[in-house]
């Protein structure tokens, strides 16, 4: 883990020191990860969505889905 320095308004401080009890850093380490879990999820989906309208992307998903319950195993 690394230790960095970071400067916060006064009033967002007070809020964090209200909630973090006593731990600063892991407070503010939950938050963060948090809201990189929510981006990611957003990012997600978003691509997720575009795949879905996509008819080009479609139509090679559907080809390949075709072939995937042929039988045939590539490690043999």
């Amino acid at each position: 883990m690394l230790k960095v320095t970071i400067t916060l308004e006064e009033d967002i401080l007070e809020f964090v020191d209200q909630y973090a009890q006593g731990n600063r850093s892991a407070y503010i380490n939950t938050l963060l990860a948090e809201h990189r879990r929510q981006i990611l999820a957003a990012e997600m989906i978003a691509a997720l969505k575009q795949d879905a309208e996509d008819a080009e992307y479609q139509t090679e998903i559907a080809a390949w889905d075709s072939v995937a319950g042929d039988g045939i195993n590539a490690r043999e």
